[in-house]
C-alpha cells in the first residue's frame, strides 16, 4: 500500500508540475501575436510542438495514473469528512486540467483565444488546487479546512496582485 500511495504522489507533482508549465507556453503562444512573420509562424510551429510532448507525454498520462493510484488507495482509505472533501477539489483539479485541454486544441489549431494576461491569472488556478489539498490532507479536520480557505483567499489575492505588478512592470518595459 505504500509503494501505491508513493507512486501517487510522484504522479501528483508530475501533474502539477505540466499543469503549470503547458499554461506558460500557452502565454508565450498567445504572445506570438505581437511578433511579426515569419518569427511568429516559427514560434508558434516550436511552441505546438513543446505543447504537444509535453500534454501527451508528462500531463495527460500523469493525471491519469493519479487518479487510478488514489481511487485505489480508497481500499484502504474509507470515505470520511475530509477525504470527500478532498475528493471535491480533486474533481475541481480535473475540471481545470480539461479546460485546460481545450486551450491546448485551440492552441494545436493557431485558435488564440485569451490574452497572456489572462493566462497568466489561469495559471494560478492550479496553484489555488495544490495549496488546498496539500493543507487539506495534512490538516484533515474541517477547522483547519477553514483556515485554509481563509488563507486559500488571502493567496489569490496576494496572487492577483503580483500579477498586475507584473503587467504593468512589463508594460512600462515596453514603452
Amino acid at each position: 500500500m505504500l509503494y501505491i500511495k508513493a507512486l501517487h504522489i510522484i504522479f501528483i507533482v508530475t501533474w502539477f508540475a505540466g499543469l503549470f508549465y503547458i499554461v506558460r507556453l500557452f502565454v508565450y503562444f498567445a504572445e506570438t501575436q505581437e511578433k511579426s512573420s515569419p518569427e511568429r509562424e516559427i514560434l508558434q510551429k516550436y511552441l505546438k510542438d513543446w505543447q504537444k510532448r509535453l500534454w501527451y507525454g508528462i500531463t495527460f498520462p500523469s493525471a491519469i495514473l493519479t487518479a487510478i493510484l488514489g481511487f485505489s488507495m480508497l481500499y484502504w482509505y474509507p470515505l470520511n469528512n475530509w477525504l470527500t472533501i478532498k475528493i471535491g477539489f480533486v474533481i475541481g483539479l480535473f475540471v481545470y486540467h480539461f479546460s485546460c485541454h481545450i486551450i491546448f486544441l485551440q492552441q494545436q489549431k493557431g485558435i488564440i483565444k485569451y490574452t497572456g494576461y489572462q493566462l497568466r491569472i489561469w495559471n494560478e488556478v492550479a496553484t489555488i488546487f495544490l495549496v488546498a489539498i496539500v493543507f487539506l490532507v495534512v490538516l484533515k479536520n474541517f477547522l483547519s479546512l477553514i483556515w485554509g480557505l481563509f488563507g486559500l483567499l488571502l493567496l489569490m489575492a496576494v496572487l492577483f496582485t503580483a500579477i498586475n505588478i507584473y503587467k504593468n512592470i512589463r508594460k512600462k518595459g515596453n514603452q
